[in-house]
């Protein structure tokens, strides 16, 4: 096992820090016996600061990987209010301890100290103590075991999530809405409702008679509107401020005037308008070119009677001459 920044320094130790050694060397070996990781010191803190971290809650978390692990372990930690934070990785592993290289990284930035490393058995344990103050102790903490490959595990320390309406909100001009946020088992400090100017957000003004602003500083939040105008839809945001970070969700507002659910109505009569105009015009068209038809067909049997009348009388007339003749 490689020296951790937490149990070796460079130079020859002084008599105080041979004591601290001694003491550390003895707590680990105590750990070792009864199987359990060694409880490691707290990261150092200003004077004001540590007094004040006196008074936190301890957040106490692990991670456990094998040489087997064939993806990073990573755990999601919710924080509303400053902590003290103890984190533990354990890594178990068939080859040898000594060879194993340990580091801690937050974010991308590698931690040089305060942290310790202690083994039990084929189990390596590496422990990071420190204070979570503000949102700049806030992001990913990671521990790195490094064998023949590299494993990883992450914790995630995040401000509490804010739920509000997954699809837009229709309201109608003239109407009047309302706009909820809640924050699940948690309470922020304060909340802020903005809404969207294009790429702009702009705090809602709650000295217009338009909006009303409701649960400012419990786990619920709600902006009420007042005479919607169309120009009133777009993104709203409510926003969360907790002791460590902060935190927002979006709501989309869509305003639309009476006029619009009639559309469809009024498309659907158009088109039956249209078909029964086109009904009725070939039902015309068909008449009308059915009556010259038989008006057609009646002159033609006319001309024909005509032609058959005509023909008879030419045929009479040499009958009745020849008749005439035998009268004779």
């Amino acid at each position: 096992m490689r020296a951790s920044p937490g149990l070796l320094a460079a130079g020859a130790p002084t008599p105080q820090c041979s004591l601290l050694l001694q003491c550390l060397l003895a707590t680990a070996r105590r750990s070792s016996a009864d199987g359990s990781a060694p409880d490691l010191p707290f990261t150092s803190l200003p004077l004001g600061e540590e007094m004040m971290a006196n008074n936190f809650s301890w957040e106490s978390h692990n991670i456990s990987l094998t040489e087997h692990s064939s993806m990073p372990v990573e755990k999601n930690i919710t924080l509303e209010r400053p902590s003290n934070v103890n984190l533990t990785c354990q890594f178990t592993t068939s080859g040898d301890l000594n060879a194993v290289n340990v580091t801690w990284k937050k974010d991308s930035e590698q931690l040089e100290d305060n942290y310790l490393v202690s083994a039990t058995g084929s189990t390596l344990y590496t422990q990071y103590r420190f204070t979570i103050i503000n949102s700049k102790q806030m992001g990913s903490y990671s521990c790195f075991f490094r064998e023949e490959k590299e494993q990883r595990g992450t914790f995630n320390f995040k401000v509490p999530e804010l739920h509000g309406k997954n699809k837009p909100l229709i309201s109608y001009v003239g109407d009047s809405t309302v706009l909820t946020c809640k924050c699940q088992n948690c309470f922020p400090l304060n909340w802020t409702w903005y809404s969207t100017n294009g790429s702009i957000k702009v705090p809602v003004g709650v000295q217009m008679n338009k909006y009303v602003i409701n649960g400012t500083y419990a786990n619920e939040t709600k902006l009420k509107i007042t005479q919607l105008l169309e120009e009133d839809g777009g993104s709203y945001w409510c926003h969360a401020l907790f002791q460590v970070g902060e935190s927002e969700e979006h709501i989309e507002l869509v305003v639309l005037s009476y006029l619009v659910p009639l559309k469809p109505f009024l498309a659907i009569v158009a088109e039956v308008v249209l078909l029964v105009a086109a009904i009725l015009l070939c039902e015309k068209y068909t008449q009308k070119k059915k009556k010259h038809s038989d008006e057609g067909k009646e002159f033609e049997q006319t001309e024909q009677l005509k032609s058959d009348d005509s023909n008879g009388i030419e045929n009479n007339v040499p009958r009745h001459r020849k008749n005439e003749s035998l009268d004779q």
